[in-house]
Order: C-alpha cells, then sequence, then structure tokens
C-alpha cells in the first residue's frame, strides 16, 4: 500500500466491500442456505440428530452447529468444511471462516472456488487493503480458474490499492461483460465502475455495456453460481434492487451495524412500495428473501401470506411465490 496516500485505497476498498456486500447479501444468503440443504441432503446423518433444525434450514446459527457437528465424525469432507467457512463469514467469524476455508483446501487444493472464498475473508479479516495473503490466494484461484469472478473483482481492487485506477477499471468492466444475464453482483460491479471512473476522471463512455436481462426460464445462482431452476426460486436467488450510489457512498463509512441498518431501510422501502402496488410477485418475493435475512422468519410469514393474498384468483402467481417460498425456508 502506498503510505503516502492511505486515504485514496482505504477508501475505494471500502467502498468496493460495501457495495458488493449490499447488493449480493441477499442472493449470497439464500444461495448458500439452498446449497446447505443439497449438500445435507447428499450428505445424510447416519443417526437422528435432535439438536439438528426441524424442517428447511433457514437459520445460520443451527447451519453452523449442524455442520460444526458433522465435521466431527467426518474431518475429511472438503465440500463440508467449505460450507463451514460460508456460514462462518455470513456472519462476520472471518478468522474462523479462513481456518474453515483452509482446511477445505488442504482435502481439495485444486479447488478455484476455495480459494478465492479464502481470500476474501483474508481481506475482511484483515486491517484494510488487499493483504499478502490474500494475493496469494486469489493468485491461485485464478491459476486453477482464470474465470473466477470473486479472484478478479479483488485483484481489481488491489490494482486501484496501488493506484492503478485505469487497470482495476478494465478489470471490472471485463466482468460486467462476461456477467450471465441476472448476476447478483452485476449491479454492485457496475457502480464501482461509475464511483471509481468519477472519483480517477477516467472515461468509461462506450466502454460498460447495457444491461442484459435474463428470462424466467433460465437458471441463476448468487457467488457461488449455483443453479436454481423454476421461476419462483429463479427470483428466489436473484439478485435484490441493490442502493443508489449514494446509498454505498454514505455506507463506506458505517460500521457494521449501521449498514445492517441501512440493509434494513432499504428493505422498509421495500415493503412500502408493495403497500401501495401489491401486484408484484417478484417484490414479494424479494421481501421474503430479505426478511429472512434479517432474521425475521416471521415477517417472512407474513410476505409471503400477504404476497399470496395479492394475487387471490391468480394460481400461476400463487404458485410462483410458494415456490419461492419453500428455495428460502419461509414456513
Amino acid at each position: 500500500m502506498n503510505n503516502s496516500e492511505p486515504a485514496k485505497p482505504r477508501f475505494t476498498l471500502s467502498f468496493g466491500r460495501v457495495a458488493l456486500l449490499l447488493a449480493a447479501l441477499i442472493a449470497v444468503v439464500a444461495v448458500g442456505i439452498t446449497q446447505y440443504r443439497k449438500y445435507k441432503s447428499a450428505n445424510p446423518e447416519p443417526t437422528a440428530d435432535s439438536s439438528a433444525p426441524a424442517g428447511p434450514v433457514a437459520d445460520v446459527a443451527s447451519m453452523i452447529a449442524s455442520l460444526e457437528k458433522r465435521l466431527q465424525s467426518n474431518p475429511d469432507d472438503a465440500e463440508g468444511w467449505n460450507m463451514l467457512g460460508w456460514s462462518y463469514y455470513s456472519t462476520g467469524r472471518y478468522a474462523d471462516a479462513a481456518t474453515a476455508y483452509g482446511r477445505a483446501i488442504k482435502i481439495d487444493p485444486r479447488n478455484a472456488t476455495y480459494w478465492s472464498a479464502l481470500g476474501e475473508v483474508e481481506v475482511l479479516a484483515g486491517p484494510g487493503g488487499i493483504t499478502p495473503k490474500a494475493v496469494e490466494a486469489f493468485g491461485k484461484a485464478l491459476a486453477i480458474d482464470p474465470k473466477d469472478f470473486r479472484a478478479r473483482y479483488f485483484m481489481g481492487v488491489k490494482k486501484d490499492q496501488d493506484g492503478k485506477h485505469q487497470e482495476a477499471i478494465d478489470d471490472w468492466i471485463a466482468l460486467v461483460k462476461e456477467a450471465p444475464a441476472g448476476a447478483p453482483w452485476e449491479d454492485a460491479v457496475r457502480d464501482l465502475i461509475a464511483k471509481a471512473s468519477k472519483e480517477h476522471n477516467i472515461d468509461v463512455a462506450g466502454r460498460v455495456p447495457p444491461k442484459r436481462i435474463a428470462p424466467m426460464a433460465d437458471v441463476g445462482g448468487g457467488m457461488g453460481g449455483m443453479p436454481v431452476t423454476g421461476s419462483g426460486a429463479q427470483v428466489a436467488t436473484d439478485g435484490i434492487p441493490g442502493p443508489s450510489a449514494g446509498d454505498m457512498q454514505a455506507a463506506a463509512g458505517m460500521t457494521t451495524g449501521q449498514q445492517n441498518e441501512m440493509i434494513a431501510g432499504m428493505v422498509g422501502k421495500l415493503e412500502a412500495r408493495l403497500a401501495s402496488n401489491p401486484r408484484d410477485s417478484k417484490g414479494w418475493i424479494f421481501l421474503m428473501r430479505a426478511r429472512m435475512v434479517l432474521n425475521e422468519p416471521d415477517k417472512a410469514r407474513k410476505a409471503l401470506a400477504d404476497g399470496k393474498a395479492a394475487f387471490a384468483g391468480d394460481k400461476a402467481e400463487q404458485a410462483r411465490i410458494d415456490e419461492a417460498a419453500k428455495a428460502l425456508g419461509v414456513q
């Protein structure tokens, strides 16, 4: 890091982190829970486990407890350690996440996703900036999979941190060009390009392609790239309408608690919009997902009921909302 200009790298990194987390948080959590369900289905407990949560897993704390217990008896399960790393990451336990991802890598060192996940938590656990350990992890990921989104994104942040702003923006534009339609992180990267180009007076006119809209029949997923089929489940794991560039700039200097309050405020705006325009099934699905992320299952169930009531007599839209609720673990 250039010690003569500490503010610029720190601000840009903070902005990028907030942009990515705010725009992708809800999708990442929804996909992570679905991944856990699939993992658990493929790796059933040998005996009944009274401590495991009943029904769909909508509580990350329960997920952590279940994974920790499972890994005690099966410590060579790389995907189990990966899921535990994600669970720690989602609750802000970045050092623990790094340890878990490290265990997964020891078992499966040729998995690019594990390496890039390790790099990300090394960044978030560090004092600020892209640390040498993070650079090493991202480099390993890219050596295995040159297309790894997360590694490419953060290596762009590293270039920006080192004053190579043009190269960083070039990298992020390349990501946007290659983004699958409906990628939940795309809006965050687009806003970051706009902010960085304005900050450093770099002309990007005509270089950023228009956003593509994913048809409902397509499959989609979060940052992990896990496909989710079906129209309701598709919306459940697509990107939520993200914060504005102004919102993210304000959030860059906030504490984690303040950022959470900001997310709650965004959800409140969505709820108010649905009150005035209730015939919006996608909006109700976003609201259910948001409530589950904020650990408000009762409010998620209310959103499910209200959404279905808004489409009384429309079995297709009700089925779509029900499908999304099932994908999110709303009971």
